[in-house]
């Protein structure tokens, strides 16, 4: 399904039925990643997989890729699609999109999961935002196999996503003061960013939780999905 929210033709899904939740993707992927996580989601969800501006199905547009206007396409869509609170689960990216919403917009969001994001741009660990060749090469085919821009595309998207990661995000302790959901901080022991700034933001985020995989890295929803699942559902539960 599409729909058209100010400049940007937005792809998604929809899977099982009951409360709404929105899944975020990583970026330089799409929803498609969320294949091992959604069916006990959509158990017991309305579950919604949009991908955003410039991933998977949803075409790019002209101008940057920002976490900020990221994060207004995201509100566009619970306001469009849901016209409700949702419950917001996010990785990578998405987890920094979900976070913003969550501040933007208190209204919108009832719980957020955030799973290996940073809530400013300098939590990421030396070389993190830099695709080696095999990531590279990996993403693109990915990107090119369903983007309407076609695989040639890419390095476009990619270049934007990289200015993005040098400046965004940059929230502060007193931003984070106004996030009054309850909020789940999840992360690989061997993931992007140390647990001294996933700590950081637990202790900052008024209503928070915090989760270390052990032996997980940055991948961790893929290489330990029964776990991560546990530990997402008790949370939302």
């Amino acid at each position: 399904m599409n729909i058209r929210l100010g400049d940007v033709d937005t792809f998604y899904d929809e899977h099982g039925a009951g409360p709404p939740l929105v899944l975020l993707h990583p970026g330089g992927a799409d929803s498609r990643t969320w294949a091992a996580n959604l069916p006990p989601l959509a158990e017991r969800f309305h579950v919604y997989t949009p991908d955003r501006r410039g991933h998977g199905r949803t075409p790019d547009v002209a101008g940057p890729i920002t976490f900020d206007a990221m994060a207004r396409d995201t509100i566009a869509f619970i306001e469009a699609v849901t016209a409700s609170p949702v419950d917001l689960v996010g990785c990578s990216d998405g987890a920094i999109v979900g976070l913003l919403v969550a501040w933007l917009r208190p209204d919108l969001v009832k719980r957020l999961v955030f799973v290996c994001g940073v809530f400013h741009h300098d939590g990421w660990l030396p070389g993190s935002i830099e695709l080696d060749e095999e990531a590279d090469a990996f993403l693109g085919d990915w990107y090119g196999e369903v983007s309407p821009d076609g695989r040639a595309h890419w390095p476009v998207v990619k270049a934007k996503l990289y200015e993005a990661h040098l400046t965004e995000p940059a929230l502060t302790a007193g931003d984070l003061a106004r996030v009054t959901c309850p909020v789940l901080v999840m992360q690989g022991d061997r993931d992007e960013m140390p647990i001294e700034h996933s700590s950081a933001l637990y202790r900052a985020l008024p209503d928070a939780r915090l989760a270390v995989v052990p032996g997980a890295s940055h991948g961790l929803l893929v290489e330990q999905p029964e776990l991560c699942n546990t530990i997402i559902a008790n949370f939302l539960s």
